[in-house]
């Protein structure tokens, strides 16, 4: 049986850092490198918890690691959760995120070397677009409101041919760095959690891979259309505060994150919505 602590949370606001964030629970001791003491990573549900929690229940204890999964429901809490040592490790973030993280918030939370694990094709979804083509004028499209996401999202509208985007624009664009809109597109920003439920009052949504799998959604099968995992920048990793990388648990965890045994639980349960990128 699955044996995660599930946490919902609200998105905390970006700058707080200086929060106890009581809700985490945890007792780890900064900098600890204890290898026989329980190693805790902060993981959003689908489909990083649910990786998790086969690497616990099949592989660690033959590897010698005791292994505690926190779940988060946002892109905020498990960084600084991280941040002020409430836990070891989290698991949910590509780098262009991680990047405008620190920068925003002054952290320095690092992707562990070896441990970028897999990719979760962003997708346009509709429920009453069966198509691209039939996306109407002035239909209103919902995007995720932080920064690198929300960039990626108009990359995609961007890679099909719905909008421009000024040249040079980057992992930090925003609908203001639209150039071309034939179709006059309205776009409506929200958390990346809402997107999926946001889909009864838009056209169309554009939704982060783990919150469209919660949903019931499939890149492959559902969106009209979706990222392509070549060269894609925005695969996830393993990542924790700077410092912590040769913690030999990290270690113990990034080598079973990258195994075998994990990419075919991959390949098995999520059907090409979830893509390993190792």
């Amino acid at each position: 049986m699955r044996n995660t602590a599930k946490i919902t949370t609200a998105v905390l606001a970006a700058g707080a850092l200086t929060l106890g964030l009581s809700a985490c629970g945890s007792d780890k001791d900064s900098g600890s490198t204890d290898a026989n003491a329980t190693l805790t990573v902060a993981a959003t549900p689908t489909p990083q918890g649910e990786i998790l929690a086969y690497i616990k229940d099949n592989l660690a204890a033959k590897a010698g690691l005791k292994l505690e999964v926190k779940e988060f429901t946002d892109y905020v809490t498990p960084n600084t959760a991280v941040q002020q040592g409430e836990v070891d490790a989290n698991y949910f973030q590509h780098q262009p995120y991680l990047t405008d993280f620190n920068k925003k918030n002054g952290t320095d939370i690092v992707a562990v070397p070896g441990a970028t694990v897999h990719l979760e094709p962003l997708g346009l979804y509709s429920q009453g677009v069966k198509k691209l083509d039939d996306l109407k004028k002035g239909a209103t499209v919902a995007l995720p409101n932080d920064t690198t996401n929300e960039a990626r999202a108009l990359k995609l509208l961007e890679a099909n041919g719905l909008i421009e985007l000024k040249s040079g624009a980057g992992y930090d664009a925003t609908p203001k760095d639209v150039t071309s809109n034939p179709r006059n597109l309205e776009f409506k920003e929200l958390e990346a959690a809402q997107l999926p439920r946001s889909l009864a009052d838009v056209d169309a949504a554009v939704i982060n891979g783990n919150y469209a799998l919660e949903a019931d959604l499939s890149p492959a099968k559902d969106a009209l259309v979706a990222e392509s995992p070549k060269d894609n920048p925005y695969a996830n990793f393993l990542a924790v505060k700077k410092g912590d990388e040769d913690d030999p648990r990290i270690q113990k965890l990034a080598k079973l994150l990258t195994s075998a045994e994990v990419k075919k639980f991959i390949e098995d349960t999520y059907d090409g919505a979830v893509v390993a990128a190792f």
